[in-house]
């Protein structure tokens, strides 16, 4: 069985449990995305403003998730009072670790694994829940969002990681932080189907 099918089980099984697992991964994503790395590199002018258009691009995201689970059939409440899990926690503590305290490289790897990773799993989501369920075309805008400006964003983070990673220490950084990412993301969505499925 093919990893989207069964992914598309947990999701028909467990859409409740499953949409508030994803609105902690959106959740801690916007969390992460805060302000703070906008503020840290004020002095160099074009990745300010390179920080300021990927925190605008961001901010939408919570309103997108609420109503793909709201099409699931969550209530407004279920939206008040929502716990993160463990392996959502990490991956933002994560993830804010390298804002505040990583190089703009060590930053935007992180950037390039996530928003890659969006990007492939918001591809499969918006092109086959449509095929298997009955989620309205405007649940899944934030699917449909992410395959493509993700795609962007992803090409934004690498030209930030050539122009900064420019010593064979920052490289090896650089390759260090992406291994780091992609476990610390897979572990996010373990947790999810641990705690929800």
């Amino acid at each position: 069985m093919t990893p989207t099918r069964r992914l598309l089980a947990y999701v028909g099984r467990y859409r409740t449990a499953f949409t508030l697992g994803f609105l902690c991964i959106v959740a801690t994503t916007a969390i992460s995305l805060a302000g703070p790395w906008v503020v840290k590199y004020a002095h160099d002018v074009d990745l300010y403003k390179h920080f300021a258009y990927q925190y605008n691009e961001e901010q939408y995201h919570p309103d997108l998730v609420k109503r793909f689970g709201v099409a699931l059939g969550l209530k407004d409440d279920d939206f008040e009072d929502v716990s993160f899990i463990f392996e959502c926690l990490s991956h933002t503590g994560a993830a804010l670790r390298g804002m505040l305290a990583g190089s703009p490289s060590e930053n935007r790897t992180w950037a390039l694994v996530n928003e890659s990773m969006v990007c492939r799993y918001s591809e499969e989501f918006a092109t086959y829940l449509p095929k298997h369920y009955p989620v309205p075309e405007k649940a899944l805008e934030f699917f449909k969002v992410h395959w493509v400006a993700d795609q962007d964003h992803t090409q934004r983070a690498i030209e930030v990681v050539k122009r900064f990673a420019n010593s064979a220490q920052e490289q090896n950084r650089v390759r260090e932080i992406a291994k780091h990412a992609v476990r610390f993301k897979i572990a996010k969505f373990d947790g999810i189907y641990r705690e929800y499925a």
